[in-house]
């Protein structure tokens, strides 16, 4: 893994994850890129008609440079100068979020991009359209900071399945295995299931997965547990609170398992708040 990109509105829950990228990217060795999409009012379905005078959105553009060189100076300041120091490139261009970023890792080595979320938890960023649109749209893997995730050492880290699709599971299990041989870190493959015990078909699911795991992987620091519990947003904040977890990794896809909670009722409630990294693997084009 050579370089994040760190999209930033300049909030304080979006410094936040810019400066957990930065602390990301010391651990792993990797440079980073600084973004940030201006959105002009003429973008917004506000504004009608109205055409925006070319000067104030150059002057958008200029004020946005500002902070990211501001955000950037802020960052290094905190580098120890006997450790390794991520060289940091800066990014703005006018539109939504999801567009600058997308354009910006298709046509450059981007291998992970990181962004904040705006509340608490989990539930965040089932509530939030930025993040929403970030997941539906991205073609890299995604990572999701909350305000109250805090910069550890990455050591364990739970991949959430139900096992619908081992196929695309595997593939990006696969991509997950590097970057957790760089850290250091042990996978912990799991699953939430309801009932008293597990479907001799999911039974049969599970053992081929781990079979092929074992056969394919190359990496031995790879192990499975199963989660009971009649809600899978209760079962998994379980998981990351009293497992010992340090980042959540899942797979989005049509009907997988981030997807349903994607579309699921904004009534619902995580049971418990998920103060660790999300990492989302996109959904296959």
């Amino acid at each position: 893994m050579k370089t994040l990109l760190v999209a930033t509105d300049f909030s304080a829950n979006a410094r936040h994850a810019a400066e957990y990228g930065y602390d990301l990217a010391k651990q792993i060795k990797a440079d980073m890129v600084l973004c940030n999409a201006v959105i002009v009012p003429a973008e917004t379905p506000q504004s009608g008609v109205l055409v925006w005078p070319m000067d104030d959105h150059d002057l958008l553009l200029f004020g946005s440079t500002c902070e990211l060189e501001n955000l950037k100076s802020d960052l290094e300041k905190n580098a120890r100068p006997d450790g390794f120091k991520p060289a940091i490139a800066l990014k703005n261009e006018s539109g939504t979020v999801a567009d600058v970023v997308e354009s910006y890792a298709e046509n450059n080595l981007i291998d992970l991009v990181v962004i904040g979320t705006h509340g608490e938890g989990m539930n965040s960023f089932l509530l939030g359209n930025h993040c929403k649109n970030m997941i539906e749209a991205t073609t890299k893997p995604l990572m999701l900071i909350s305000p109250e995730t805090r910069f550890v050492p990455l050591k364990k880290i739970a991949f959430a399945t139900d096992f619908t699709d081992p196929k695309n599971d595997l593939e990006s299990l696969f991509h997950l295995i590097p970057f957790a041989r760089i850290l250091g870190a042990e996978i912990l493959l799991t699953h939430i299931y309801d009932g008293e015990t597990l479907p001799e078909e999911l039974r049969k699911n599970i053992s081929d997965f781990m079979t092929e795991v074992s056969n394919k992987a190359n990496y031995p620091n790879i192990y499975y547990r199963s989660v009971r519990n009649s809600h899978v947003e209760a079962g998994l904040s379980w998981l990351c609170e009293h497992g010992q977890v340090d980042m959540l990794v899942m797979v989005h896809r049509p009907h997988s398992l981030i997807y349903r909670l994607l579309k699921s009722s904004h009534s619902e409630k995580m049971a418990g708040r998920l103060n660790i990294p999300l990492l989302v693997f996109p959904s296959k084009k």
